[in-house]
C-alpha cells in the first residue's frame, strides 16, 4: 500500500471531463446519464484499499439520502495485479450490499482518471450542475477521519451536497483526500 495525497488535475469550476465506462449492471455511461440530479460526486475508488473500503458505508449512506445527488464509484486500478479490482469482483460487492453507489464503473482504459487527475483511492470529486453541465464544487476529503481506523466527527462532502442542493455557494474548505495510490499500468 502506498499511501498518497490527491493532486487533481480540475480547478474550481471546470467542468466535468465526460466519460464512456462500463458499469457494473451491464448498462453504459456517461456524464448525461445523470443529467437529471444537481449534484454529481464522483469517487475513484476500488475494492481493496484499506482507506477505501472504510468509505464504503459512509457512500451508500450519501447514496441513499441525497434524491437529487449521484454517487458514481470509478474503479481504475490494474485488475491483472490486483485481481480484487477486477469487473467480476466489483460485481460481487454490488451484489452482495458491501457497495450501494448509484452507479459503479469500471475505468479500464486509465484513461478517465488520467483526465480528473485522480491519484488515490479514494478521491472525490463533487460537481454541480449548472445550467446542464456539471461544475467542480469541491474536490478533496470526504471527512475528516484521515486512517480506515477513525470514525469521522466532519463530514465535508456532504456538506457540500447539501449547500449544492440548497441552491447556495460551496463554502467546505478543499483538503486534500488521501487514499492508496491508484495502480496505474506500467
Amino acid at each position: 500500500m502506498v499511501l498518497k495525497e490527491s493532486d487533481p488535475a480540475l480547478e474550481d469550476g471546470d467542468p466535468a471531463p465526460d466519460f464512456e465506462l462500463p458499469g457494473v449492471d451491464g448498462e453504459t455511461y456517461t456524464l448525461d446519464s445523470f443529467a437529471d440530479n444537481e449534484a454529481l460526486l464522483i469517487v475513484f475508488t476500488c475494492n481493496h484499499c484499506p482507506y477505501a473500503k472504510a468509505k464504503f458505508d459512509h457512500l451508500n449512506e450519501l447514496a441513499a439520502s441525497y434524491e437529487g445527488a449521484a454517487v458514481v464509484g470509478i474503479n481504475p486500478n490494474d485488475a491483472e495485479e490486483y485481481p480484487d479490482d477486477s469487473f467480476e469482483a466489483m460485481v460481487e460487492y454490488v451484489d452482495d450490499g458491501t457497495i450501494a453507489y448509484d452507479a459503479y464503473l469500471r475505468d479500464e482504459s486509465q484513461e478517465v482518471a488520467e483526465a480528473y487527475g485522480a491519484v488515490c483511492t479514494p478521491d472525490p470529486f463533487l460537481f454541480a450542475n449548472e445550467d446542464g453541465e456539471f461544475r467542480l464544487a469541491y474536490q478533496g476529503r470526504l471527512d475528516d477521519a484521515m486512517d480506515p481506523d477513525s470514525d469521522a466527527t466532519e463530514f465535508y462532502v456532504q456538506q457540500a451536497i447539501e449547500s449544492i442542493l440548497a441552491g447556495e455557494p460551496v463554502d467546505v474548505e478543499w483538503r486534500h483526500s488521501q487514499g492508496c495510490s491508484i495502480k496505474w499500468r506500467d
